[in-house]
């Protein structure tokens, strides 16, 4: 059984080399889908810590789960968030560690412009967060409107957070590891697990600051290129 992580920042194929320039943890749809074509048909695990990121690269692992032949289990290690529940949803069976959390809320984007442009945006927002809770649906087997009220509870988007027991009461879980039935107390919410979702403007210097290295290394390399060429006729004496 071939092991694949999904950690860190949920990033799109373009940001992904971003966050690798960063040092930032992260997990793409690229990465995923190679990590699949390796596994060549044997049962995947995935190993799941992640605060989401990127909707729609969680949408597109999630089909990419969703076509795989063989089993796919989905193992939340410590925790699982916005995008990331999506990826675990796109498993055959999820199952929690004991101390795991849960959480889901409305999506969220940056925007600019006039009022058309916000309320046009707003009416993008609504239609995500339809688009998600009909996965959450198709798993948990609760209806919309339910669901919508879970990811829309509590001030400033913080959803509904739910420890391991919890999230197998929704059907969010299909197994807690390890548990006999004994388990019964609330996991603690603790402090400053979300994920780092660079804003546009950061990507955008950062690209520019990575063009600009590979261009310096372009040169470099076809300087040191030429110089072994001139090496060859004699035209560089080491000294």
């Amino acid at each position: 059984m071939k092991e694949i992580e999904v950690k860190g920042t949920i990033v799109s194929n373009d940001d992904s080399e971003i966050y690798e320039w960063f040092g930032i943890e992260h997990t793409s749809p690229a990465a995923v889908v190679k990590a699949l074509v390796e596994a060549d048909g044997d049962d995947v695990t995935l190993l799941v810590n992640s605060g989401g990121g990127d909707l729609f690269a969680g949408n597109e692992i999630y089909s990419a789960l969703k076509r795989y032949k063989s089993n796919v289990t989905a193992d939340i290690t410590a925790f699982a968030a916005s995008a990331a529940t999506i990826i675990c949803c796109g498993a055959d069976k999820v199952r929690a560690n004991p101390g795991a959390q849960y959480m889901i809320h409305n999506v969220s984007a940056w925007a600019e412009g006039d009022n058309r442009v916000m309320d046009s945006m707003s009416d993008v927002l609504k239609t995500a967060n339809v688009s998600i809770a009909n996965i959450y649906r198709l798993k948990t087997g609760m209806d919309e409107k339910k669901l919508l009220s879970l990811m829309s509870k509590g001030a400033g988007n913080i959803g509904t957070w739910m420890d391991a027991k919890q999230a197998l009461e929704y059907g969010f879980v299909d197994e807690i590891i390890g548990d006999d039935g004994s388990l019964v107390a609330p996991v603690s919410i603790y402090n400053g697990v979300f994920a780092t979702v660079l804003s546009e403007e950061t990507k955008a210097k950062v690209r520019a600051q990575i063009a600009g290295s590979k261009a310096d290394e372009n040169l470099m390399n076809k300087q040191k290129a030429r110089l072994a060429l001139l090496k060859l006729k004699g035209g560089v004496k080491n000294v």
